[in-house]
């Protein structure tokens, strides 16, 4: 039976951050205009009046308290209040693009593989920035890869989504090696005109080595035991923005078309199904959840963290067990669980097990069990 490993992973970090404090009084310089607009309107009892923000409330909803983003520009003016990002022209390399080749090539170095013996680009993420050509067929030609490539939406669980894929591919004889990439470039779909949604995004890339354990030349491996993906529609992690909106000029750029979500049905909703996913999987592999080493989880918000530890291991968990990056990089998307992977894996000894998980918008949830090679 053909093993698999995850051989190397890689980081890119953008190149500006953004504090919960400059967020805050940007959102909050946005309300007093807003409100001023609007001011017949509010005294008449016709529209409510929008409320500041405080990096408190952020912090304590969330655990967030910067992000980085690929460009600045415009989103802490309070007339713009999204980032200018230059259209490009076709020639050059697309913005996602340039940001999975670098996180790409720290994951090819750790694994010592170059990209010629890479069979299979995945591009996994919450976003593409367009419908076609594939950003993943874009990397695959800068990077002078072999066989093919495409890309894959599963929202917030993408990466562990094509993980898995890779995993099938490889021991389905479609590919040896695969280079699965995680460009998440969220500020665009940010709303930072919204109070309960404008701090939680930021952009990062990911990036990590899946090949047959045989072919591994890395001491960073860690073989691929088991592996459990779901899915379950809700309308209540949105996103509406897509190519028909063109179509009806008048609600083209309506809230709608940017990220919007109920947390509060989210919160009951979707982590009693985490819960009960992770519980069947280590059942059906006869794993306890005290014999994880690790848990490297979804960086969305440290409240449901928080809760997914507890349920799996009780009170008083030592804060390395499932390690919190979304304080620094908010929620990336698809990215978060393998930032922590990739910052958090180092020291792993042979037969160490680790769980990297995912879940979100979908609702969707992956989950793989990684052992230490």
């Amino acid at each position: 039976m053909i093993k698999v490993v995850i051989s190397g992973s890689g980081l890119f970090v953008p190149p500006y951050s953004v504090s919960n404090q400059e967020l805050v009084e940007s959102y909050n310089s946005y309300v007093d205009i807003h409100n001023q607009q609007h001011a017949a309107l509010i005294d008449s009892g016709e529209k409510a009046p929008l409320v500041y923000s405080t990096s408190e409330f952020i912090e304590k909803a969330s655990g967030i308290k910067s992000r980085y983003v690929m460009v600045k520009e415009g989103i802490l003016d309070p007339n713009i209040m999204m980032p200018l990002i230059a259209d490009q022209p076709s020639e050059e390399l697309s913005l996602q693009a340039s940001m999975g080749i670098a996180a790409a090539k720290d994951a090819l170095a750790q694994a010592q593989v170059n990209a010629q013996d890479i069979d299979l680009v995945i591009v996994a993420c919450a976003y593409t920035q367009r419908a076609y050509p594939a950003i993943a067929i874009e990397i695959q030609q800068a990077l002078g890869t072999k066989g093919f490539a495409y890309d894959m939406l599963v929202a917030c669980s993408s990466a562990t989504f094509a993980i898995v894929s890779a995993m099938n591919a490889i021991k389905g004889g479609s590919a040896n090696r695969v280079l699965v990439i995680n460009p998440e470039l969220t500020s665009p779909q940010s709303n930072f005109k919204d109070r309960d949604s404008h701090f939680i995004f930021g952009d990062v890339a990911t990036a990590v080595v899946v090949e047959r354990q045989d072919l591994a030349q890395t001491e960073h491996a860690f073989n691929i035991l088991s592996t459990s993906c779901m899915t379950d529609y809700s309308n209540n992690i949105r996103s509406n923005f897509g190519f028909v909106n063109r179509c009806d000029p008048e609600n083209s750029a309506t809230a709608d078309k940017l990220f919007h979500q109920q947390g509060r049905k989210v919160f009951k909703e979707l982590l009693p199904m985490i819960y009960q996913h992770l519980d069947k999987q280590f059942s059906d592999e006869q794993i306890k959840p005290e014999e994880f080493k690790r848990l490297w989880l979804h960086q969305a918000n440290i409240n449901m963290n928080m809760f997914v530890v507890k349920k799996l291991l009780g009170d008083d968990v030592e804060p390395l067990v499932a390690p919190i990056v979304l304080d620094e990089f908010a929620n990336t998307a698809s990215a978060g669980s393998v930032i922590a992977f990739n910052k958090y894996s180092d020291d792993f000894k042979t037969g160490d097990l680790g769980l990297l998980c995912s879940f979100g918008a979908g609702y969707s949830i992956g989950s793989i069990v990684l052992e230490k090679c």
